[in-house]
């Protein structure tokens, strides 16, 4: 594209000088003879007045008086009646240009000049023509190659960008061009390249979530056709069976949120529900692990609270706390439940160490993670709890106590507080 914009440019200079080029030398030429001719002339006529003007005084006429009046250039022969024949200056040969003259006593004078000044003085011009030729054709260059320059490596970095974004590298690059087509195609590759990559993040993050969400019930359902496979109670197959088809409705409930929130993270199908439902259902699903480390889980606090939100959400974040207890944390885990203002609060502890101090409020942060674990779990916790309208904190750091705020039924009971231990 570069070659073809500098030789569409040059050619079209070229065909300019050439018909203003020849038209200028043409009418240059002719103007140059035509000056020549009538300085001839002129001075043919010149000569034959200041004849006419000596003769009619009676004054001297002789070589030495015309010189003075011819250019030393030209050559003069002037004829007076009854005279000799004057010659002025050397009789040029070859080519000549001619002026004569005739005065009113019967004088003539012929006058004579070279024709290689005018040649000389038109080639003058043609070499000033073609100095300006030859400068207009550079300037052309250098303008045709800036141009190319201009328009061509913004079509390639275009080209550039819309390749890296076929190639999975969604960066805009905010380049601009100063040319309004190309910075409207430029705008364009770049809000294609933030939709891009607002896509490529989502999916990413629903992949990550996914991965981790599903990790905890499906397990749990492991454990249980483990259960299965190892009795032969029938009675304890039906029970475990029981559990397990929970658990699958739990998975279910899990992908569906998953996909709910990629899609919208803010919609959600709050109710009225049991807290204390919600709260069993993880201490059951959690209590076998729990046994297998040799550790405790308990629940305390008002019973019989109602909250707003959605029970599978609920469960996700009471999953994550409990599986971060069992994770980093230590000794007995509290599962605590109670009411402040028109809030109901689940809150999770445990005897560990709790949450190292650099850590802090980035507790929450994606890919944040105080061992070596993904850092996912707390940040989709909080994602579910702000869906529902709640919020999710840490309360304390040494030893750690997160909490999970929810609103309250307007007409919830105000039990007085009892503790309930599981084992």
């Amino acid at each position: 594209m570069r070659r073809r914009l500098i030789n569409s440019t040059l050619a079209v200079v070229l065909v300019v000088i050439a018909v203003f080029g020849v038209s200028l030398v043409i009418v240059e030429t002719r103007t140059i003879s035509s000056s020549a001719q009538e300085s001839v002339d002129s001075e043919a006529l010149r000569l034959v007045s200041v004849v006419d003007s000596r003769t009619l005084a009676n004054e001297t006429i002789n070589t030495q008086v015309l010189n003075e009046q011819i250019d030393p250039k030209r050559y003069a022969r002037i004829a007076i009646p009854g005279r000799p024949v004057m010659e002025l200056g050397v009789k040029p040969e070859g080519t000549v240009i001619k002026g004569t003259a005739t005065g009113e006593r019967g004088e003539s004078v012929l006058v004579e000049e070279d024709r290689s000044t005018v040649t000389k003085e038109v080639g003058r011009t043609l070499l000033i023509i073609g100095a300006v030729a030859l400068l207009a054709i550079v300037s052309a260059v250098l303008l045709a190659v800036r141009q190319a320059n201009k328009l061509a490596s913004p079509l390639t970095d275009l080209a550039e960008t819309a390749e890296r974004l076929g190639s999975g590298d969604p960066r805009p690059r905010h380049k601009r061009y100063g040319v309004p087509e190309l910075d409207r195609v430029a705008d364009v590759l770049d809000s294609s390249a933030d939709r891009i990559g607002r896509m490529l993040t989502a999916e990413r993050r629903l992949a990550a979530d996914a991965s981790h969400q599903l990790r905890t019930p499906l397990t749990a359902l492991s454990m249980r056709l483990e259960e299965i496979a190892l009795t032969d109670d029938l009675d304890t197959v039906k029970e475990e069976a029981t559990i397990a088809l929970t658990q699958v409705e739990r998975l279910t409930d899990v992908v569906e949120r998953l996909l709910t929130n990629s899609r919208d993270p803010r919609t959600g199908s709050a109710v009225v529900f049991s807290l204390d439902e919600v709260v069993k259902q993880q201490l059951e699903e959690w209590r076998p692990a729990y046994r297998s480390a040799g550790r405790a889980i308990v629940r305390s606090g008002k019973t019989g609270l109602k909250a707003v939100g959605t029970p599978g959400a609920v469960a996700q974040v009471l999953a994550a706390l409990i599986e971060n207890s069992l994770m980093h944390g230590g000794g007995t885990v509290a599962v605590r439940t109670r009411v402040t203002g028109n809030q109901a609060v689940v809150e999770v502890t445990d005897e560990g160490p709790g949450v190292p101090p650099d850590l802090g409020a980035r507790i929450f942060e994606r890919s944040i993670s105080g061992r070596n674990s993904t850092g996912i779990g707390l940040a989709v916790a909080r994602d579910l709890a702000e869906a529902d309208g709640g919020r999710l904190e840490m309360l304390q750091q040494q030893p750690a106590v997160f909490a999970l705020f929810l609103s309250r039924e307007a007409g919830a009971r105000r039990d007085p507080e009892r503790t309930t231990t599981i084992r």
